[in-house]
């Protein structure tokens, strides 16, 4: 078992460490505070091949590995949460849900444009009623002749606003409940698709989430991805991918917190003395840094393992678990360093702590990441009481 990364790990490391530096860690706090998508530094995410990065570079991706990516997205995260889900977002949920489900030559047309960043790609299946309830979707695609005929209204749909194209999931034989969903492909330019303005939103402002309505979209058979009724487990499919993502994310925003924290002790002196001399703030920091780490191996053992081709699906979810609710504990024990300066808008430890927060909702909240272990152990547990 060697826990080293390789040199192939280590370039893309520091190559994206470089890049955030130089290009989005001077915008990051302005555009959180504005509300400003960044489309130039996505562009240049696009040219460096962080867009599309396990995709073959023959579908407009980069060809690496899937634990370059989950270091790429903490890389990022940890200047700049925004960047990442955008990131993530393209890779993880339209990305890879293409490539694994669609035809050649949906692969080339859909494929291509965003994995290689010349668009943005989205995942829409979440609605007004539905969060953790995926399987209770209204939006209705009826077959009519060759067509479906898509009517309903999607939330949360990040990337949505700038998306030109995006996974969308709905209800075409609603007797079968789950099994009558199905994905399709939709052209948010095309006649049908109405986008909200963006939400507001307590954190990783930048990053626009909108609302999708659908008013009599059409939608063709080459547009449909997949067989009709395996929407569902097409979704859960993506889900699990897109999970490590936000693992990654995370990881990445926990970090960031630590750093700003650690530096900020040797900078500060309190009662005669600097701050890291105080044992409770080694305590923290002690803490942090455990918690940090363990939070990277269970996100890189799931990189590790979906790129190994076997089920993830439950190390997906330990590792969603975890670093999610590490960067919330830890961004919230960064600011109770910095006191009063981490509680200002003018710094960045705020931010991070605000972005935090989302990584134990989106795309599975910590309940439903439970849920789908428990299932797993129980499952084993089962088969180890069968089997005597």
């Amino acid at each position: 078992m060697d826990f080293e990364l390789k040199e192939e790990h280590k370039m893309i490391r520091d190559m994206v460490r470089d890049f955030v530096k130089n290009e989005i860690a001077p915008i990051a706090n302005k555009i959180d505070e504005e509300e400003t998508f960044p489309e130039e530094t996505v562009k240049k995410m696009g040219e460096l091949g962080l867009m599309g990065m396990e995709i073959p570079e023959e579908y407009g991706g980069a060809g690496m590995d899937s634990v370059s990516y989950a270091i790429a997205v903490e890389e990022i995260s940890r200047v700049c949460p925004s960047h990442g889900v955008i990131m993530s977002v393209n890779n993880s949920l339209y990305c890879y849900g293409v490539y694994k489900f669609g035809t050649e030559e949906q692969k080339k047309k859909y494929l291509v444009p965003p994995a290689s960043g010349e668009t943005i790609g989205a995942f829409s299946l979440t609605e007004p009623h539905t969060g953790s309830d995926a399987s209770n979707l209204k939006t209705l695609a009826k077959k009519v002749g060759n067509e479906y005929v898509i009517n309903g209204k999607k939330v949360w749909v990040t990337n949505g606003y700038h998306a030109k194209y995006v996974l969308l999931f709905a209800v075409t034989e609603p007797e079968k409940k789950h099994h009558g969903i199905t994905c399709f492909i939709v052209d948010t330019e095309k006649e049908g698709v109405i986008k909200s303005q963006p939400e507001k939103k307590l954190g990783i402002r930048a990053a626009y989430s909108c609302e999708l309505t659908f008013e009599d979209y059409k939608a063709t058979e080459a547009e449909r991805l997949g067989n009709e009724g395996e929407g569902f487990k097409i979704a859960m499919t993506i889900l699990d991918a897109g999970r490590m993502g936000i693992a990654a994310q995370a990881v990445g925003i926990a970090q960031g917190a630590f750093e700003l924290a650690t530096k900020y002790t040797l900078e500060r002196e309190a009662f005669g003395k600097k701050l890291y001399e105080h044992q409770a703030i080694q305590f923290y920091l002690a803490d942090m840094r455990t918690r940090i780490e363990a939070a990277r191996l269970l996100t890189y053992k799931a990189a590790f393992l979906k790129q190994k081709g076997v089920k993830y699906s439950e190390w997906s979810s330990m590792a969603k678990l975890f670093a999610s609710e590490t960067a919330m504990w830890v961004t919230d024990k960064a600011i109770q360093i910095h006191g009063s300066l981490g509680y200002s808008r003018e710094h960045d430890v705020q931010r991070l702590f605000r972005a935090a927060k989302v990584t134990e909702i989106y795309e599975g909240t910590s309940e439903i990441q439970r849920i789908v272990i428990a299932r797993n152990i129980i499952k084993e547990m089962k088969k180890l009481y069968e089997e005597g």
